[in-house]
């Protein structure tokens, strides 16, 4: 049986002198309190380690960064030599440059590129764009998505006035008819259509886009002039080298990055089409951090050992030997799973589970047996979970199942 002796201990001191102990969507309350861990210590390959020692296959990677791997030794070497001329200056370094010419050169439709250190940082940014680049102020998005903590996207609703959401409309993720009545009433408003690549939503299944839904966000967006902004935070270079979109068929204007842009070091980029270049250059943009060498030079790597290793199609192959793995073990011990989402960002859970409550007594149990599985949020992958480490897996979520039967 693992213990959080410390985890507690520590969360006591923490709730003394931070504001809910832990805050945002490492909170104990979006998992199971008390059966996960709170506090990390280390990780290396796939494979996290917690305050007291605990050790986890894990299947969320930081909540998307790692992409390779923790440690990568590539990665490690690429930060210590840009870090010997330092990390933070006045300036930007010639680092920014060779970025932003390997972002346009890797990424399909891009011509130009930013950077940022959060997610947040260029979906709002890139609303800003739309808004200049078409003059309208409202701004379309799906139902349910998640798009940052900027006020009019924020889940919940603490410190959010109505002002703050009301140029913003809402349309059905693969409704067609709901996005077309949309845009009837409201297109010579609407400044900007924000999606995600495929729809993941907590507490709820991932869907996957239909070709009937990505040909209406497209022949919409442009028949209209709104510009289609992809946020490819979450899913970008697990899916596709070139971005999410060519996984798909969709044509966006905009498209944000971060999460595993940088195999875990802080930075996010936003990338454009020429048409909304000159908008791009009369919405300000800036953070004393936003330069730092090393996570750009770590992106460089990071994008290149992506495309030279098909780290997409691994990430695919292997979430597939997870997830039919998975489905296979539930209906032999008649627990049946339901599986969501790609491959390379699974979601599988109890089916009709509709409270949770059989997910997150599975997902504890799993934690039990050393792996770390999130009850309401979808998983990611690694490069570095090989065959051998899914496998390993698979046994730990038979014997997680098996101590939930026997419960």
């Amino acid at each position: 049986m693992k213990s959080f002796k410390k985890t507690r201990s520590l969360f006591a001191r923490a709730s003394k002198v931070i504001p809910a102990g832990i805050y945002g969507h490492a909170s104990p309350a979006m998992m199971v309190p008390g059966a996960f861990p709170y506090f990390a210590k280390a990780a290396e390959g796939c494979r996290y380690q917690d305050v007291d020692g605990n050790s986890y296959i894990d299947y969320m990677c930081g909540f998307g960064p790692i992409l390779l791997g923790y440690q990568h030794p590539e990665i490690t070497q690429v930060a210590r030599e840009a870090e010997v001329d330092g990390e933070c200056f006045n300036h930007p370094t010639e680092y920014s440059v060779r970025l932003a010419e390997k972002v346009v050169e890797q990424i399909d439709r891009a011509d130009w590129a930013v950077f940022g250190k959060n997610g947040s940082d260029m979906t709002n940014w890139a609303i800003r764009v739309a808004r200049e680049q078409t003059g309208r102020k409202r701004v379309a998005k799906e139902t349910q998505a998640y798009h940052g903590i900027d006020p009019w996207c924020v889940p919940g609703y603490g410190g959010v006035i109505a002002e703050d959401r009301s140029q913003v409309d809402h349309f059905y993720w693969n409704d067609v008819s709901s996005l077309e009545k949309l845009i009837a009433e409201k297109a010579d408003e609407l400044a900007a259509i924000i999606v995600t690549p495929f729809h993941h939503p907590n507490y709820a299944d991932s869907e996957l886009p239909t070709s009937d839904w990505v040909g209406a966000l497209n022949r919409l967006s442009q028949k209209h002039g709104i510009a289609l902004i992809l946020d490819d935070v979450r899913s970008g270079l697990r899916l596709h080298a070139n971005g999410s979109h060519c996984r798909y068929g969709l044509e966006p204007d905009l498209m944000c990055y971060s999460k595993a842009l940088g195999n875990g070091h802080p930075i996010s980029a936003c990338a454009g089409t020429s048409a909304f270049k000159v908008a791009a250059s009369k919405c300000f943009l800036t953070g004393s951090f936003w330069n730092c060498a090393v996570p750009m030079a770590v992106a460089m790597k990071t994008i290149e050992i992506t495309e030279r290793d098909a780290i997409p199609e691994q990430l695919e192959e292997r979430g597939t030997q997870l997830i039919e793995g998975m489905l296979a073990l539930g209906k032999r011990y008649g627990i049946p799973l339901r599986a969501s989402g790609e491959p390379a960002m699974p979601y599988v859970r109890v089916a009709e589970d509709s409270s949770f409550k059989r997910q997150q007594q599975l997902c504890a149990a799993a934690v039990q047996e050393g792996l770390f599985l999130h009850p309401h949020h979808n998983w990611f992958l690694s490069a570095a979970h090989t065959e051998e480490i899914i496998k390993e897996s698979l046994q730990s979520f038979e014997r997680a199942l098996i101590s939930i039967i026997e419960t």
